[in-house]
């Protein structure tokens, strides 16, 4: 190459890039110089040798906190879809916010109001959590909640579940409330932070039994994991508190829980 070329305003290499925020995100060179009215910035192959490795750095410098950084606005969509990308698969309704040091994914398309066949939702191995549903994901499945030992009557165990679920924390709040499917939200309490935990209920008087799912919105992702920061079980304990509560018993083998960091 005889010319190394970089987009930057009608400036030194030591000038202060004050860009603004764009409606929509800058992605090419080309973008960036009709928008800004720029010129190509060069490195000049008849300069010295120790000039044209000056240049380059000074380029590569600009490219990595300008062109990177500033010109990308926070929520600009990510080339890769978040349901295909290796910190959100098999979540869905994601927002991805990377620096450095970690990644949170936060995801909230997952509650039962967004599926079409009106059942809890499963837990990914990128999420936290606990589901009857996790069927294919062992470590984050739990089984169902029998509550034949308090009564025969699925009224009456709806309306125990819905107050151990009031008394289960007073930050808990019900947002969601049918005969037959509750969906709540607390504060994640681990990593601590973030934003809420979906806790779901779904009643099934046929076979005297309780769905429930209970998952943290967000994980986080500290380099070189490859699975996120463990919410130290607080899903899996808050639903056993309730249960425990309502002397209710589980349909299986009991979920232990994650040892991970």
């Amino acid at each position: 190459m005889k010319t190394l070329f970089l987009a930057a305003c009608c400036s030194t290499l030591a000038s202060s890039f004050q860009l603004p925020t764009y409606s929509s995100p800058v992605r090419t060179t080309q973008d960036f110089l009709q928008r800004k009215r720029c010129i190509p910035l060069s490195c000049q192959e008849n300069e010295s040798i120790d000039n044209q490795r000056r240049c380059r750095r000074q380029v590569l410098q600009i490219l990595s906190t300008v062109l990177i950084g500033p010109i990308l606005p926070a929520d600009a969509v990510q080339d890769t879809p978040t349901n295909q990308a290796a910190t959100s698969a098999g979540r869905r309704g994601c927002r991805t916010d990377t620096n450095p040091s970690r990644t949170v994914v936060e995801c909230s398309g997952e509650i039962r109001r967004y599926n079409a066949d009106g059942r809890l939702s499963g837990v990914s191995a990128t999420a936290n959590g606990v589901s009857t549903s996790a069927v294919r994901n062992p470590s984050r499945f739990s089984p169902p909640w029998t509550y034949l030992t308090e009564t025969s009557d699925s009224k009456v165990a709806w309306k125990s579940l819905v107050e151990a679920v009031m008394g289960v924390n007073d930050k808990i709040e019900i947002v969601e409330l049918t005969d037959e499917y509750l969906h709540a939200v607390t504060p994640t309490e681990y990593p601590p932070g973030l934003t809420y935990d979906d806790i779901e209920f779904l009643l099934r008087p046929e076979d005297n039994l309780v769905l429930y799912r209970s998952v943290s919105r967000s994980s986080v992702f500290v380099y070189p994991l490859t699975q996120p920061v463990s919410d130290k079980n607080s899903n899996l304990n808050r639903l056993e508190k309730i249960r425990d509560k309502l002397g209710w018993d589980e349909m299986g083998m009991r979920q232990q829980g994650s040892n991970r960091v």
